[in-house]
């Protein structure tokens, strides 16, 4: 017998992500939840070759570990001038345990003199339950690397990357302005279109679970 609402587990301890998850997913029937609402559990390597290989990597392992089902996301900032770099080591790029302010500080001191400053956020979003396959979701958003930090909201390389339809970085416009146009924001809105369809995929994969 399934709860009316389908519990989902967002499998990030990143509070800037999940306010945005919560933002966006908060009106649907779901019970949403954290890695926070459990006991300690393993930490998974995210040693996956792409956003997608590591989103439906601790996805499908937060399920299983936990038996919910999950919703895990991977996302980064890929720039041109750097061969793609951060990539999928954004977090860690200025090494495992580094600062945002860190790995600010080692892509501005990458991009000294760099005339190319194109640059791309990228989201993979996976939803998985205990077992079987994934629900795979994306988002881009393109801008450019400034010279030096501006604005004080937001998280990760937001203070660095210029969004130029509307004239600033993500770290100085507000989350609402930032969850309509942000690669994160893009996904979650390509989900939630579909999420009714997600819903009743989630009862059944649930209801063939052993």
């Amino acid at each position: 017998m399934l709860p009316e609402r389908i519990p989902l587990v967002l499998a990030t301890r990143n509070k800037g992500k999940l306010y945005e998850f919560k933002s966006l997913l908060n009106y649907f029937d779901v019970e949403l939840k954290t890695l926070d609402d459990f006991g300690p559990i393993p930490s998974i390597e995210e040693d996956g070759e792409t956003f997608e290989d590591n989103a439906v990597k601790k996805a499908r392992f937060t399920a299983r570990v936990l038996g919910f089902p999950a919703l895990a996301d991977d996302s980064g900032l890929v720039v041109d001038a750097l061969g793609g770099e951060p990539g999928v080591r954004s977090a860690r790029f200025a090494g495992d345990g580094a600062s945002d302010g860190e790995n600010n500080a080692k892509l501005l001191l990458q991009m000294e003199g760099v005339e190319d400053r194109r640059a791309a956020f990228w989201c993979v979003i996976a939803i998985a339950v205990p077992r079987g396959p994934a629900l795979i979701y994306e988002g881009k958003c393109e801008g450019e690397i400034t010279r030096k930090p501006a604005g004080a909201s937001g998280f990760g390389y937001d203070p660095v990357f210029f969004y130029p339809p509307l004239g600033k970085t993500f770290a100085e416009i507000d989350s609402e302005e930032k969850n309509r146009v942000s690669h994160r924001g893009r996904a979650l809105q390509e989900l939630k279109s579909e999420f009714g369809k997600v819903l009743i995929w989630l009862r059944q994969r649930l209801l063939e679970e052993p």
